[in-house]
């Protein structure tokens, strides 16, 4: 009896192992891709995946469902997401790191040590992203929970340094160091905040003192413009208004600059940048803008002196060498009329080529618009001089 069910036993195994030869094993790894498919399994795997889904990997989601088990404490609960994001964090995936933090924190567990590491881990991988002020926030909830924790206090000195608030940051390294005097980072750090705290203030002060200087040279400037009775007329917001809101821009700044001066009209919109000044004498120096419309071309004096005519500056702009685009060498300064307009009314004012610049600022009918005094030449008798100054009513500088 017992040497038929050996043979029995014996005949079973046999047809097994035949059957195992004959048909290979369902869902075996295969050799070209044995190491892909030994890394899907959860004990064996490198990283983990970012998103883990029940269908894809059914073994990995039972295991994080039992890691994060609700009805384990609080405390070791905390415990694992902290665990979990210090992986993150080896691994750089900040982003996640944050994730594992937070839900340790919202486990709200009684170990203040615990919860202040988790806050200090996460500040730090906000660090990491460039999250300044969330890493500082977690940094200051960690010293709140845990005065002493250095890598807090650490923490928050470094994010007060990225604030560029130096004197904060002193003040977190000294709380570090009465716990640790010795901490080389916390020391180095002290002496770069010192150094630039100390670099901050002496440009603040720089920086006041050269503003006051401005300010005192701009009233002084203003004073002299306003002794003058010179007018200054702001410059318009755009150009883009239909005719009846560019008169009426030009009425309002009209009013405005015979009311009451200040330097907003002081801004040249010449690509130079130039403005009035006040030289060490007391004479002031006006930026000038020539406009000769018949070749649509244009001059700049950046430094015209208030006592100087136009005829000085005319003598060496038209001198022995004539502009490239006077074809019919006509610009001598003895062949041109000068004029200046009311941007009021539009009107022409001539102005003799001897007159000093000051005498034409003076006018009642001048206004120097965004800080710089234009002037339009024409050449006497010409064509386009007759054809310029048809319909438009013309007043010679008395």
């Amino acid at each position: 009896m017992a040497s038929q069910v050996q043979d029995d036993s014996d005949d079973g195994m046999g047809d097994f192992m035949d059957k195992f030869r004959k048909q290979k094993y369902e869902g075996a790894f295969k050799e070209d891709n044995w190491e892909e498919e030994f890394d899907k399994v959860p004990m064996f795997m490198k990283t983990a995946p970012e998103e883990i889904d029940p269908k894809t990997h059914p073994d990995l989601a039972c295991l994080q469902s039992i890691i994060h088990d609700d009805d384990r404490p609080p405390e070791e609960q905390a415990r694992t997401f902290k665990d979990e994001g210090n992986d993150y964090f080896k691994e750089k995936k900040y982003k996640r790191a944050i994730l594992s933090y937070t839900e340790g924190l919202k486990k709200k567990c009684c170990d203040s040590e615990l919860n202040a590491i988790l806050h200090t881990n996460r500040a730090a991988a906000h660090f990491h992203l460039g999250n300044m002020r969330s890493s500082f926030n977690d940094a200051v909830a960690a010293k709140k929970l845990k005065p002493d924790h250095l890598k807090a206090l650490l923490r928050g000195a470094q994010c007060c340094m990225e604030f560029r608030n130096y004197g904060e940051a002193l003040q977190w390294c000294e709380e570090g160091l009465r716990i640790q005097p010795a901490d080389r980072k916390l020391l180095d750090l002290r002496a770069s905040a010192d150094k630039l705290k100390r670099a901050a203030e002496r440009d603040a002060r720089k920086a006041k003192a050269k503003g006051k200087k401005d300010r005192t040279k701009r009233g002084a400037l203003l004073g002299a413009i306003r002794e003058r009775g010179i007018k200054l007329l702001k410059p318009e917001r755009s150009s883009k208004h239909s005719s009846d809101s560019e008169e009426e821009g030009r009425d309002r700044g009209t009013a405005a600059a015979m009311a009451g001066m200040n330097l907003d009209g002081l801004g040249s919109q010449e690509a130079t940048g130039a403005t009035v000044f006040l030289d060490e004498q007391g004479t002031l120096h006006w930026p000038v803008l020539f406009l000769y419309p018949e070749h649509r071309q244009t001059d700049f004096i950046s430094a015209f002196s208030e006592s100087a005519c136009f005829l000085d500056h005319l003598t060496v702009m038209f001198g022995e060498e004539l502009p490239s685009w006077d074809t019919d060498r006509k610009y001598h300064p003895q062949n041109l009329q000068l004029y200046f307009e009311n941007f009021k009314t539009e009107e022409l004012h001539q102005v003799d080529l001897k007159t000093p610049l000051l005498k034409i600022l003076q006018h009642d009918r001048c206004f120097v618009k965004s800080g710089t005094p234009s002037i339009i030449i024409l050449v006497k008798g010409s064509a386009f001089c007759k054809e310029f100054l048809s319909g438009k009513k013309v007043y010679r500088l008395k």
